[in-house]
C-alpha cells in the first residue's frame, strides 16, 4: 500500500480530519480558513486555472498545495467517487463545541436534523445553512455529518459554520430556561410567519416519512409549519430546511 493511498484511508477513519473531493469543497476550505494537510491533484496548473475563473481571491494557493502532479488512474483508487476536477485533499475538522454553540445568541437560527437518513441531503442542508448564514448545524441520529459524502455535496462549506453530531442537543436546549427557543417544524403546527421567527431559535426537522420524534415535539416551545399546497404530503428535507431560514433571512431584512 502506497503511503497516499494509507493516509487517505486514514482520514477517512479519523475523527479528527476530513476528506474533501474536488475543487469546490477545497475552494471552501480554503476560503472559510481550513487547515489543509495534503493536496493530491492530476493537474496543479489546470486546478491554478479554475481558481484564477472562479475563485481569483485564493490564486496561487491551489498550485503551492498541490505540488507534484497525482496520476489520475492513482486519485481513482483513493475516493469512491473521481471528482471530474480531479482533486482529493485532507484537511482537520475544526472543534465543535455544542455548549459554546447553544450560548452564543446573536448569530442567527441554529439547524437541528433529527435522525436524518440521506447523507446528501446533510449536505445540502450544510449548504443552504452556510448560505442563509445560520449559525450552525446539528444533527442527531447514526449518520456522520463530516462524511466524505456529505462534504461532497456540501461542497465544503462545513468550514464555514459549526457543524457536528449531539444526540442530546434538543434536551439541552430545552433544559435551559432562558436559553434559545427550540421550534419544531411539524405538518400540525401553526403556519410559519417570517416576522416573528426569532433569529436565536432551535429549528428542528424530522425525516420526509416520519417527521420529528414524539420526545422532541414534547419538549418544543412551538410547532411551526410552511404553508404547502392541498394534496403534497412533504418537502425534501434540504428544501425545507432552505425555505424557513430564507424566510428567516427576508424577514428580519438580512
Amino acid at each position: 500500500m502506497s503511503s497516499l493511498t494509507y493516509r487517505f484511508q486514514q482520514a477517512r477513519a479519523d475523527e479528527r480530519l476530513a476528506v474533501l473531493e474536488g475543487f469546490h469543497a477545497l475552494k471552501h476550505a480554503l476560503r472559510f480558513g481550513a487547515e489543509i494537510e495534503l493536496v493530491a491533484a492530476a493537474d496543479p496548473e489546470a486546478l491554478e486555472q479554475l481558481a484564477l475563473e472562479l475563485a481569483p481571491d485564493l490564486s496561487g494557493r491551489f498550485r503551492a498545495l498541490a505540488g507534484t502532479p497525482v496520476a489520475a488512474e492513482r486519485l481513482r483508487t483513493l475516493v469512491p467517487h473521481m471528482p471530474y476536477t480531479r482533486v482529493l485533499a485532507i484537511a482537520r475538522r475544526p472543534p465543535f463545541d455544542p455548549d459554546a454553540l447553544r450560548a452564543e445568541r446573536g448569530s442567527g437560527p441554529i439547524v437541528l436534523l433529527e435522525r436524518p437518513r440521506v447523507l446528501g441531503n446533510i449536505g445540502a442542508v450544510v449548504r443552504v445553512a452556510s448560505a442563509a448564514e445560520a449559525a450552525g448545524v446539528v444533527t442527531t441520529g447514526v449518520h456522520e455529518p463530516w462524511d466524505p459524502a456529505v462534504l461532497r455535496s456540501a461542497a465544503g462549506l462545513h468550514f464555514s459554520l459549526p457543524v457536528g453530531r449531539d444526540d442530546d442537543f434538543a434536551a439541552a436546549v430545552a433544559a435551559e430556561p432562558d436559553g434559545r427557543p427550540l421550534l419544531a417544524l411539524d405538518p400540525e403546527g401553526e403556519v410559519l410567519d417570517p416576522a416573528t421567527l426569532p433569529s436565536d431559535a432551535v429549528l428542528a426537522f424530522g425525516t420526509e416519512r416520519h417527521g420529528l420524534s414524539d420526545a422532541l415535539l414534547a419538549c418544543a416551545d412551538a410547532r411551526l409549519r410552511l404553508p404547502m399546497r392541498a394534496g403534497v404530503s412533504s418537502l425534501n428535507l434540504a428544501t425545507a430546511v432552505a425555505a424557513v431560514l430564507f424566510a428567516w433571512r427576508l424577514g428580519v431584512g438580512r
